[in-house]
């Protein structure tokens, strides 16, 4: 297996917070997403290997693995066991350490544990190794994470019957224990990682579980104040504008955000006034608003 540097992939260096492989691998999953790159295999390739890199190093126990075992890293749990095994035995132990980088193999290291030339594998039997995880991206709308529901999935040829919860989020990763790869010589079975892809459907800009709208009023209804229907996830609500509502004031409503993610309520749901100035007047109109501007009217 080549060896991949999950840190390059993503442009980051080994000391990069939690907040900057965040930020990075949303960056680069927009600029190499298949939706924008139809047809683009190295773009493709690209995206996998983003989402990969992003799986391991946002978990901070497998990053740490990542560190100091490198391409090995899904071995460490066997390679600490089969080191301890080995010192109670009275045998020697070579230190491995990743350097980074470049490729580092703990391969000659499992030789000689599980059954190289020094015999040691043979007196213990085979190793049992933990299988491959699977990595799976599914695509939904934002309207279908709403709520919570049941999905079935065909991954390697098999059917799974998974949860979404409600509130999931575009670019978030869960784990589907014991989906993955069957194990060697009877190890475990690895795991699924399903990371989501969520389109905005939708004319709100969404921000955690709360929602962002802009709503036109007309400059009557800004100036004189007056009730308005406003369209939210949960149906229509009628707001009352205040008389004098400047361009760009902001109102909230609780509550009526989006659902949070694996708790009861929502969140809030931000509406922003745009006043709609007329393009054209009517001679009536046009004299109307000459007799406010004379009246001192600012």
């Amino acid at each position: 297996m080549n060896f991949i540097d999950y840190y390059k992939v993503l442009g980051l260096t080994k000391s990069a917070t939690e907040k900057e492989i965040k930020s990075a691998y949303r960056k680069l999953a927009r600029k190499h997403h298949p939706d924008l790159n139809p047809n683009n295999k190295v773009s493709e390739e690209k995206f996998k290997q983003i989402n990969e890199a992003h799986e391991v190093l946002s978990d901070p126990e497998k990053r740490k693995k990542y560190d100091q075992y490198g391409k090995d890293w899904e071995h460490a749990e066997e390679f600490e066991k089969a080191k301890a095994r080995r010192k109670s035995s009275g045998s020697g132990s070579r230190q491995y350490t990743y350097s980074g980088g470049q490729e580092s193999d703990f391969s000659d290291f499992f030789e000689s544990m599980f059954g190289g030339a020094s015999g040691f594998g043979r007196q213990q039997g085979q190793a049992r190794f933990r299988g491959q995880d699977f990595n799976a991206e599914l695509r939904l709308n934002l309207t279908e994470v709403i709520e919570t529901h049941k999905r079935t999935l065909t991954v390697n040829g098999k059917n799974i019957r998974i949860t979404i919860p409600a509130g999931i989020e575009d670019g978030q990763t869960i784990k589907i224990k014991g989906y993955g790869g069957e194990g060697i010589n009877g190890g475990p079975k690895g795991d699924l990682y399903i990371t989501f892809s969520i389109n905005n459907d939708t004319p709100y800009k969404r921000d955690g579980a709360n929602l962002y709208k802009t709503v036109d009023i007309p400059l009557t209804k800004a100036v004189l104040g007056g009730d308005i229907i406003v369209e939210t996830l949960n149906g229509k609500v009628k707001l009352k504008v205040k008389p004098g509502t400047q361009n760009g004031a902001q109102v909230k409503l609780k509550g009526k955000g989006f659902p949070i993610y694996k708790k009861h309520g929502h969140g809030d749901l931000y509406i922003t006034y745009k006043v709609k100035i007329p393009a054209m007047l009517n001679d009536e109109q046009e004299k109307l608003f000459r007799q406010l501007e004379q009246s001192g009217l600012n």
